[in-house]
């Protein structure tokens, strides 16, 4: 089947942030189990997709850092999806770059999911939701949760996801420092740590203490301790999010997210990113001073988030973060129906 050519479609590719992270053990395949909550929010790019005769992919993006090959996640859903569909044509795949690169907000990942949408609306056909898992799947692990949206659970090495009951939306300032972090040089130095690590505890390194008193061996938590922690923490946050939430004085409950401080979720790429890159520390640093309830690396960074208890405290932290001169946004967390009302 060949295709004339069409009008642009135009398909918004909202970011997520990642509400806790915990990396397990490292698999066979070479990737790590993974435990975290995604969660969509208000920032974007945008993608333009149009098809016309002729065959082949055509990226095009004004950022140079944008790879046009390929390599791209968008000309890989699209090639996936064009031999899923069997149909024949030339795909012209037009990003709008607003979302930093490699900036651990899901930006690459959910420019593919927008681009096979608007590849579908462009064809006027539909792929089987089974059939879009598995092509979103097989091209990256954080492209599955862009086709729920909203609150979303991921387990496995992130594919996996399952959407979780909505928590209200949540204002929120991210702040983008002016570096990339590679996730695989991130995951890397992960592995290494934990390598020294289980070498220090294997050789009976002991702390010091005050002489004669009993001190236990070093011992570094099992991957599967550590992932059982978050789920423990997880569970917690999410059962007191939609039963017993605090109240305020007037009655109405406290926003769920902000029970992210009570139960103690982390992201474990701070303890390798931070070292690394000492002024994603200071922004981090700086979100707190500026009143966010809950701050934190999202992904592997280099953006970092923080969650407040009104649009109006966000919006004043923002633009205090710009004075400090950090690269600083408000946005609000956008829940499943938000998210697919505002894709086209």
């Amino acid at each position: 089947m060949w295709l004339n050519a069409a009008m642009a479609i135009a398909v918004r590719s909202f970011a997520k942030i990642n509400l806790g992270l915990y990396i397990g053990a490292r698999r066979d395949d070479g990737f790590h189990d993974l435990l975290t909550v995604y969660q969509t929010i208000g920032l974007l790019d945008v993608i333009r997709i149009s098809v016309g005769r002729g065959k082949g992919i055509e990226i095009r993006c004004e950022d140079a850092r944008v790879p046009r090959d390929e390599s791209n996640t968008c000309y890989r859903v699209v090639e996936k999806a064009m031999q899923a569909l069997r149909v024949k044509g030339r795909v012209f795949v037009e990003i709008e770059k607003r979302l930093p690169v490699q900036g651990g907000m899901g930006g690459a990942s959910s420019n593919a999911v927008a681009a096979l949408l608007g590849l579908e609306r462009a064809l006027k056909k539909r792929l089987a939701a089974e059939e879009r898992l598995r092509i979103a799947a097989e091209v990256g692990s954080d492209l599955p949760l862009f086709l729920v949206g909203g609150t979303v659970l991921g387990v496995g090495r992130g594919e996996q996801v399952y959407g979780l009951e909505d928590l209200p939306p949540t204002a929120c300032v991210v702040v983008t420092p002016e570096v990339g972090v590679s996730t695989a040089k991130a995951f890397a130095e992960w592995d290494r740590n934990a390598a020294d690590s289980q070498g220090q505890s294997a050789a009976g390194l002991r702390p010091t203490g005050p002489p004669g008193a009993a001190v236990p061996t070093l011992t570094v938590p099992k991957s599967s301790d550590r992932m059982g922690e978050l789920g423990r923490g997880l569970s917690a946050w999410l059962s007191a999010s939609y039963s017993g939430a605090p109240r305020s004085p007037r009655g109405r409950a406290e926003n769920p997210l902000l029970e992210l401080v009570r139960a103690g979720i982390k992201n474990d790429f701070e303890q390798v990113v931070f070292p690394e890159y000492p002024e994603l520390s200071e922004g981090k640093s700086a979100l707190e001073r500026a009143g966010a309830k809950y701050v934190s690396l999202s992904g592997s960074g280099s953006t970092l988030y923080g969650l407040f208890a009104s649009r109006d405290a966000a919006r004043t932290a923002a633009l205090k973060l710009c004075k400090q001169g950090w690269s600083a946004q408000a946005t609000v967390t956008l829940t499943r129906r938000e998210y697919w009302k505002r894709v086209f």
